[in-house]
C-alpha cells in the first residue's frame, strides 16, 4: 500500500478495529457485571476477561449515560460477587480501596480516604437532544485510580462495594 495515495488518490486507507479496556464488578452470582457507560459506549462488542484468564462474550443489558453505568451478562457458571455496601453511611475520613485494570494491568488495589461525598465535577455531557440528564454525586478519595481504573470497585474496610472507579482529576490523565 503506498501512503502517498491518501493525498494523490488512490485507495484509502483501511479502518482500523479500535479497542479499549476498562475495568468492572460481579455484583451477582448470576453472572450481572457493572462498568461505567464510558467503558462500554459505542462497543460493537464486549469481551470480559477475567482475573484467571477466562474470556467472556457480554450482552449489554442496559446502560445510563446520565450516570455513567451500565450492566452486562455473560453466560457461565456462577461467578464470586461482591457484597453491596451503604455509600451513603460512608464517612469522611474513612478508609476505601480502589480496585481495577489500569493499563491492562491485572487486578490493582489502592488505599486511600475519602474527603468529599457527593461531589460533582462536571464531567458528565448534557445533551439536550436526548432525554438523559447527568447526575453527578461522586466519591471523592485519594487511592490512585488510572486509566483503566473505571468501571471497577470501590470497596470499604468491610469489602464492600460503596462505589465505581469513574474519574480522576489530574494535569496528565494519571495519578
Amino acid at each position: 500500500y503506498n501512503p502517498l495515495s491518501r493525498y494523490f488518490g488512490g485507495e484509502p486507507y483501511p479502518a482500523r478495529q479500535q479497542r479499549a479496556s476498562g475495568s468492572g464488578v460481579f455484583i451477582s452470582a448470576n453472572d450481572y457485571i457493572v462498568t461505567n457507560n464510558h467503558v462500554i459506549e459505542n462497543a460493537e462488542t464486549i469481551e470480559i476477561t477475567t482475573n484467571d484468564n477466562q474470556t467472556f462474550e457480554a450482552s449489554l443489558i442496559g446502560r445510563d449515560p446520565g450516570t455513567d453505568i451500565a450492566l452486562l451478562k455473560i453466560k457461565a457458571e456462577s461467578m464470586p460477587s461482591i457484597t453491596l455496601g451503604d455509600s451513603d453511611a460512608l464517612q469522611i475520613g474513612e478508609w476505601v480501596l480502589a480496585v481495577g485494570n489500569p493499563f491492562n494491568l491485572t487486578s490493582t488495589v489502592t488505599a486511600g480516604i475519602v474527603s468529599a461525598k457527593a461531589r460533582n465535577i462536571n464531567i458528565l455531557d448534557y445533551d439536550p437532544s436526548s432525554e438523559t440528564f447527568p447526575l453527578e454525586s461522586f466519591i471523592q478519595t485519594d487511592a490512585a485510580v488510572n486509566p483503566g481504573n473505571s468501571g471497577g470497585a470501590l470497596v470499604n474496610g468491610r469489602g464492600e462495594l460503596i462505589g465505581i472507579n469513574t474519574a480522576i482529576a489530574s494535569r496528565t490523565g494519571s495519578y
